[in-house]
């Protein structure tokens, strides 16, 4: 399918467009020229997919949905917004959407008229309440929010009306904007037969339409990667190993996540399914600052690259965009047009010739994964696809290493360096993809 062989580009658009942190609810601001202007960068860079974080009508931050069928009159109106995925389609970049499914924001319309009309409302069913309780914002009854965050109520999937409204709103974004996917939001907590249910909603509008599931923790999940359910899952395992790796020179830590996820032992979760792979996000500390030595920020994304999945890079990381998580992780949601692009142009560049490398090698898109050679400080791993070969080897440390692997010769697809692939040199903080020649 067109995912997996797509590089991503993350956006948070209320960020990203300099929106008001909280919805006045007043005039509709006109900010999507934000995001339109830098398609030309965005195609330029490689990226073939765009991922939006929530952008319809919500309170605050996106997660506090208030209206399913309006974008959020902080970044634009609906017919600007289908403007701009038809721009994004014309570049031949695809879009997928955050769907928030598990709850919604306190002014959403069904829930405002729970508290009016309490128990006389026929909107008491939408969600988990309890006329007997109370919560921290005295409404007279209590009710569920999303892992006890009372700002996000949490949505009854099993009533007839709540999936009504969300087939409704689903339709309505495919038809009215054309968008190609969908992300889930806390999928970890959304039902089997939900995913089941949805699969059979968009698939009767487009039989290539993406879903991907935001999962924390994947050790269970893979059989919800499957025709009928989801095409993919976030790799948060990969994230935090490949993180934890490169500050404590321990490759070991990394290699163990890709062996466990991907290798060919029948007990490996994933073999021959792609998991969306990232540095960062919008929820976690940025690449860049979060690794000690700034020097191995090249071998994060040529391993992000190379490992089996989807890679996607979020806003302005492929520049080297610092940020942490204090001030509510408004630090992670920059503007676009606050970013330096000119700060690391040599990784950014390096980043637009891995996208061009991942699209085209049917060995990284559909490959299979073993480990060759492993050292706390180097290794090397093959992706490998019928006749086509590549060897992955990564040096993290301030000296020169040699990796050895086969007898045959190759061609770094990186530099353009031909050489035999039993004497693979790697200089320090270097980076190599081998493709063996036939």
């Amino acid at each position: 399918m067109w995912f997996d062989e797509s590089v991503f580009y993350q956006i948070y658009p209320l960020g990203y467009c300099g929106a008001e942190r909280e919805n006045d609810f007043g005039e509709t601001r006109h900010r999507f020229g934000a995001v339109e202007e830098n398609i030309p960068y965005i195609k330029q860079q490689g990226f073939n997919a765009v991922l939006f974080n929530p952008l319809f009508e919500s309170e605050r931050h996106g997660y506090d949905t208030v209206d399913f069928f309006k974008v959020d009159r902080r970044l634009g109106d609906n017919a600007e917004f289908k403007a701009l995925v038809e721009k994004f389609h014309a570049a031949g970049i695809r879009v997928v959407l955050d769907g928030v499914f598990n709850h919604v924001g306190r002014r959403f319309f069904a829930f405002e008229e729970v508290r009016e009309r309490r128990e006389n409302s026929d909107k008491c069913n939408w969600f988990h309440l309890n006329f007997g309780g109370n919560t921290a914002y005295n409404d007279g009854f209590w009710y569920e929010g999303w892992e006890g965050h009372m700002e996000l109520v949490k949505l009854n999937l099993q009533c007839d009306a709540v999936l009504d409204y969300l087939r409704r709103a689903v339709e309505f974004w495919i038809d009215e904007f054309g968008i190609d996917g969908l992300r889930l939001d806390v999928c970890y907590l959304l039902p089997e037969w939900f995913m089941e249910w949805l699969r059979r909603i968009v698939r009767s509008k487009k039989s290539d339409f993406f879903l991907l599931g935001e999962v924390i923790h994947g050790q269970n999940f893979a059989k919800n990667i499957s025709p009928d359910r989801l095409d993919s899952i976030t790799n948060y395992e990969c994230y935090k190993g490949l993180t934890s790796a490169l500050n404590s020179d321990n490759l070991f830590e990394i290699e163990h996540s890709l062996e466990r996820l991907f290798g060919p032992q029948p007990w490996c979760l994933y073999t021959g399914k792609h998991l969306f792979n990232f540095a960062d996000n919008h929820d976690v500390v940025r690449a860049y600052t979060a690794l000690q030595d700034k020097r191995k920020i090249f071998a994060m994304y040529a391993i992000l690259f190379a490992m089996p999945g989807i890679p996607c890079i979020y806003y302005g990381s492929e520049c080297g965009a610092e940020g942490d998580k204090s001030d509510n992780d408004y630090k992670l949601r920059p503007r676009a047009d606050s970013l330096d692009r000119n700060k690391m142009p040599d990784l950014t560049a390096f980043i637009r010739k891995l996208s061009e490398i991942k699209k085209s090698e049917h060995a990284l898109n559909y490959g299979s994964y073993d480990k060759c050679v492993l050292n706390n400080k180097f290794m090397c791993f093959k992706r490998e696809s019928g006749e086509d070969r590549i060897y992955c080897a990564f040096n993290i440390s301030d000296g020169d290493v040699t990796v050895r692997v086969e007898e045959a010769e190759g061609t770094d697809l990186l530099t353009g360096e031909v050489r035999n692939l039993n004497d693979i040199y790697l200089p320090p903080f270097t980076s190599k993809l081998f493709k063996k020649n036939k």
